[in-house]
């Protein structure tokens, strides 16, 4: 058996790829560390002189373990008040990008546990058929059929092009400047015909119960904060990608708060806005130390 050094080493060096898989299936940077720590324990209790490959090994126990934390999730959210959005995560240069953006995960909540497995798994992980199989309990046919169904509810979610950060990065400030300032002019230059608005409070900050859905009503949307917040353009914490999209960190006067744009044909198709300070404690936890 491997010694526990040699176990830690292992352990250590999967961990970023072990919790991007978590996060990417539950939505939760604090549930995904929950699940890692939770695998750690299952790699150190168990005889690791029968492992062949502790990558596939690890990737295999964090699905498992994540797909019994999603499906109890999907129920609480069930009862969420508004509409729920993942926790935000900030992109940093020195981290692996993919294509699942924040838009894609949303799309992936309107899939059953396995099938986003499934997906993420193969699609987005690499891992062959054979794997997922064993990491999901299904066979590799089954799981070709859950991957394919996937792929048909999220091929639409799916940007046709990436939009080039230093333009991404652009859009969300003029968004920004034109938000806070209520110029109905440049938000309806900037904002889709179909844009969509989704805001995060979680009943415990002020939100949009609702999504928020047509340039017209998403611009007088926006007009009317920006008269009852004074026209005050707040304290910009961050700009950057946020889960593979522009946008950017504000302190509001209530609080931190996460904006981050989804862009199509050089428009903004869709707002998400993350209010609820449980899903934020982390981010202004660490923007009060900088």
């Amino acid at each position: 058996m491997r010694g526990d050094g040699e176990a830690a080493a292992i352990f250590d060096a999967q961990r970023p790829r072990l919790v991007r898989i978590a996060y990417r299936m539950l939505g939760s940077l604090a549930e995904a560390e929950d699940v890692v720590q939770d695998a750690w324990l299952r790699w150190h209790q168990a005889d690791r002189s029968s492992v062949r490959d502790p990558a596939a090994f690890l990737a295999r126990t964090v699905s498992r373990l994540s797909l019994d934390v999603l499906k109890s999730a999907r129920v609480r959210r069930e009862a969420y008040v508004g509409p729920w959005l993942p926790e935000p995560i900030l992109v940093t240069e020195a981290e692996p990008e993919d294509d699942v953006t924040l838009t894609l995960m949303m799309a992936l909540e309107r899939l059953s546990p396995l099938e986003r497995a499934a997906f993420l798994l193969h699609d987005v992980f690499g891992m062959p058929f054979e794997e997922v199989a064993i990491a999901i309990d299904r066979d590799a046919a089954a799981c070709r059929q859950l991957a394919a169904r996937a792929r048909t509810h999220v091929r639409g979610e799916r940007p046709r092009y990436r939009v080039e950060k230093e333009k991404g990065l652009a859009i969300a400030s003029a968004f920004l400047d034109a938000s806070r300032s209520g110029d109905v002019g440049a938000l309806k230059g900037l904002l889709a015909a179909d844009v969509v608005l989704h805001s995060d409070g979680g009943g415990k900050r002020v939100s949009a119960q609702k999504p928020v859905i047509g340039e017209a009503v998403v611009t007088r949307f926006y007009r009317h904060w920006a008269e009852k917040g004074g026209y005050r353009r707040p304290a910009v914490l961050h700009v950057g990608l946020i889960d593979g999209l522009p946008g950017y960190v504000t302190e509001e006067a209530d609080g931190i708060q996460v904006t981050a744009l989804g862009i199509e044909d050089g428009r903004i198709a869709a707002i998400y806005v993350v209010r609820n300070p449980d899903k934020l404690q982390r981010l202004a936890a660490q923007f009060a130390r900088s």
